[in-house]
């Protein structure tokens, strides 16, 4: 039986319309995935997972056949999770209503505050949760709205207010009795009405090979519950190697099957699983940290 993956994510553009602060600009070429080459990615996937991902880096509400590739993932059987900075949503939404295949949208917006040249905050949030409400009323979709750009001073008042207006305008969209503050936790979601979820969480710096090494034991999920391909066919093992540092070899030389059962994807896992980091960038992954602290509190309690 094939091995199974909770998340696989299939970048569709390596553009975004945005240059935020927290997100490296990739030094790869600029791309959008072909309709004809999106569908063959689907059929090499599909014996692995149910579930892709809009996502690596770029932004997807930019590709301008979206519509199509939805109704592709709708017609071999996937259900999409997408992931935006929401500022394309008024341009998009005619390729997004009434399409099947979307489960699940996460709306970034710590992106305005990312994006030095952002300006009206207040017509941003209107236009997300504007958007949000007539999604809301008329499909399943579930919707995530993220706030990732906590500090570990968040007690100290300046950083308390950095979310406050942005806060404030959610809490009134949905009636909210109390500071949102109050009840969310960092790496949770806080259910603001059905289908619709505030998530806040730390900041997190990308791996990045120039980083300082982390020479510590380890474990990560990649390739373990979740594998990534690059809108020019490099294979990844996660969602956090927008470069293609860890290439684990292309779908337009090689099938999936084989690349993920190859040497170096093997090496991988296996290390994971002796909690061993084989790989460099996995070393200088600060989000990988976060499964270590998880591991240590578990050993703890």
């Amino acid at each position: 039986m094939a091995k199974r993956f909770k998340k696989f994510y299939v970048e569709i553009t390596s553009v975004c319309n945005l240059a935020c602060s927290f997100c490296p600009p990739t030094q790869r070429a600029a791309g959008f995935i072909k309709v004809e080459d999106f569908e063959k990615r689907l059929d090499e996937i599909k014996p692995f997972t149910d579930y892709i991902y809009f996502h690596l880096k770029g932004e997807p509400l930019m590709h301008p056949k979206l519509d199509q590739l939805l109704d592709l993932s709708a017609e071999k059987g996937f259900k999409v999770n997408l992931t935006t900075n929401g500022t394309l949503l008024n341009k998009a939404k005619h390729r997004l209503v009434n399409k099947p295949a979307l489960r699940q949208m996460n709306i970034s917006l710590h992106s305005f505050d990312g994006h030095p040249g952002s300006t009206d905050k207040e017509q941003y949030v209107t236009d997300v949760l504007s958007f949000l409400k007539e999604m809301n009323a008329t499909s399943q979709v579930i919707f995530s709205l993220r706030l990732w750009n906590l500090t570990q001073d968040n007690m100290t008042n300046k950083e308390r207010q950095r979310n406050r207006e942005l806060l404030s305008m959610i809490e009134r969209e949905f009636g909210l009795d109390y500071h949102i503050e109050e009840q969310v936790i960092p790496g949770s979601g806080l259910k603001l009405a059905e289908r619709v979820y505030l998530n806040q969480d730390y900041e997190f710096n990308w791996p990045d090979l120039k980083e300082e090494e982390d020479l510590s034991r380890g474990f990560c999920h990649g390739l373990r519950n979740q594998a990534g391909i690059l809108v020019d066919g490099t294979v990844v093992p996660c969602c956090l190697d927008g470069e293609g540092v860890i290439n684990l070899g292309n779908l337009n030389e090689q099938p999936f099957a084989e690349i993920i059962e190859g040497e170096r994807a093997t090496r991988l896992v296996d290390g994971f699983s002796r909690r061993e980091v084989v790989e460099e960038l996995c070393r200088k992954c600060g989000y990988r940290q976060r499964f270590n602290l998880k591991e240590q509190e578990q050993t703890v309690s």
